[in-house]
């Protein structure tokens, strides 16, 4: 497994990281405890060392904190996030910092994750989600200051609004954060235009989550695709996107000239051939895309050439409208 630095932390994170939304069996419907801790803990066999889950993904913080407690000796990270007070997603404009990361829900928010986990700190604390008229504003920053000094948490982050990667600039410019977790792949491109710059610019780690577009980007999605009752992709693939998606991949693999089944690999492999990129975070339910997803990580990026046909494939849509 190769490593990339976290940004300006110290940290040398897995540039494969493990994205532990689906294992929480909330919005994905699927996932068995028994193999979410056989693929995690393949995960950490193959040298990924990067897990990210949330307060809000069901069962996911107690079972990475039982299968990082039973690691003893690993050297694991782990990032977790606090959900916005008022309920809000995205982070509309007007919303007073207060309404949304009041210092006291912070600390509260950490407290639950930490018991859950059962583990003495997390290494990245990340608000789940962001705006930047916060920037300066509230006492969640010496909130966040406190839980540093206390050992709490190691690292401050935000996981930026769903395909609004702007959002987040100003408070890169800041320096008062040390990561981004954003949308990038190939669909959404947008991140490379300004917030990839900044984060370069200040030493603020990115990681990378949704590079599969959950799923669409894997060449599995077709206009006849369904999911189980209850599971958010239902909403993500509404209407006619599964033919849109199918449609779109089609498209991208006749102009690189692959097989349907490398799409997830091209997927990724574009994901790791931007340099700002610290780590990427595919969700991975079973032990075999654990393996086949940390396979990738060989150093082989993608060609000038290949970057340029895929940035023709940019599709800007939006999951909330």
């Amino acid at each position: 497994m190769r490593c990339r630095e976290l940004g300006r932390s110290g940290l040398s994170v897995s540039e494969i990281g493990y994205g532990a939304w689906g294992i929480g069996e909330s919005a994905w419907v699927g996932a068995t405890e028994d193999e979410s801790e056989r693929a995690l803990n393949r995960a950490l066999d193959l040298g990924v060392n990067l897990i990210d889950t949330a307060r809000g993904y069901g069962e996911s913080e107690r079972i990475v904190g039982r299968v990082v407690r039973g690691r003893a000796g690993d050297p694991v990270y782990v990032a977790t996030k606090v959900p916005p007070k008022n309920g809000q997603w995205p982070a509309p404009d007007g919303v007073d910092p207060a309404d949304a990361f009041p210092g006291a829900h912070i600390r509260s928010s950490l407290e639950t994750s930490l018991r859950a986990a059962g583990l003495d700190h997390f290494d990245v604390l990340q608000f789940h989600v962001w705006n930047d008229e916060w920037v300066g504003r509230g006492d969640w920053l010496e909130t966040i200051d406190a839980l540093k000094r206390e050992g709490k948490i190691r690292l401050f982050g935000v996981s930026v609004n769903d395909h609004e990667p702007d959002s987040a600039v100003q408070l890169v410019r800041s320096g008062v954060v040390d990561t981004v977790q954003v949308i990038y792949n190939i669909f959404d491109q947008a991140p490379a235009e300004n917030l990839f710059p900044a984060c370069r610019e200040h030493g603020v780690g990115v990681i990378v989550r949704v590079a599969l577009d959950e799923g669409g980007l894997t060449g599995r999605i077709t206009a006849g695709t369904s999911f189980p009752e209850g599971d958010f992709r239902n909403r993500y693939f509404r209407d006619d996107r599964p033919a849109q998606v199918e449609r779109r991949v089609a498209a991208i693999t006749a102009d690189l000239g692959i097989a349907p089944e490398d799409m997830a690999e091209t997927a990724l492999r574009f994901v790791l051939s931007e340099p700002a990129v610290s780590t990427v975070i595919p969700g991975m339910r079973s032990v075999r895309n654990v393996e086949r997803n940390t396979a990738l990580s060989d150093g082989h990026l993608l060609s000038g050439e290949l970057l340029g046909l895929l940035a023709e494939h940019r599709w800007q849509r939006n999951f909330y409208h």
